[in-house]
C-alpha cells in the first residue's frame, strides 16, 4: 500500500503481511517499492514459519519466494485489500485526496505504525505516557 510524504513524488510504501485465518497483521515495514524492503518484511516473518504466501504478480515476490510456497492471484488477496480500505478510512494520511498529509518521513511512519500497533497488536499507549 502506498502513501506519500509532502508530495506524491515522494511515495512511501507500507509493506505488511496478514494471517489468512485471523486477518491480523503479522508484521509490517515502511520503505520504497524496492526488493530490499520486501526482504526486510520476509526476514521479519521468518519466526512465523509461513508455508504459503498469497501475493499479486509483482517481481520481488517471484524472485524471493519459492514457487512451491507462492500463489499468485487476486482470489486470496481480498483480505489485504479490505485492510487497506480500513487503514485509508481510519488514518487520513493514507487517503489519496485529502489535506491531511505527512510533512516528514518519521512522522508518517510513526502515525501509521502507532495505529497498527494499537489496533492490530493491542499495544496500550497509556503505558508509554
Amino acid at each position: 500500500m502506498w502513501s506519500f510524504v509532502q508530495k506524491k513524488k515522494n511515495s512511501r510504501w507500507i509493506w505488511y503481511a496478514i494471517d489468512k485465518t485471523t486477518k491480523k497483521i503479522l508484521g509490517y515495514v515502511f520503505g520504497s517499492r524496492k526488493y530490499i524492503v520486501f526482504k526486510k518484511l520476509k526476514k521479519l516473518l521468518e519466526p512465523f514459519k509461513i508455508k504459503t504466501f498469497y501475493t499479486d504478480d509483482w517481481g520481488a515476490y517471484s524472485k524471493y519466494l519459492k514457487s512451491e510456497n507462492h500463489t499468485i492471484g487476486k482470489e486470496n488477496t481480498q483480505s489485504i485489500e479490505r485492510k487497506n480500505l480500513n487503514l485509508r478510512t481510519r488514518v487520513k494520511r493514507l487517503n489519496r485526496k485529502t489535506i491531511c498529509f505527512s510533512k516528514s518521513v518519521i512522522m508518517h511512519d510513526i502515525v501509521i505504525g502507532l495505529y497498527i500497533n494499537i489496533v492490530e497488536f493491542k499495544i496500550q499507549t497509556d503505558t508509554y505516557f
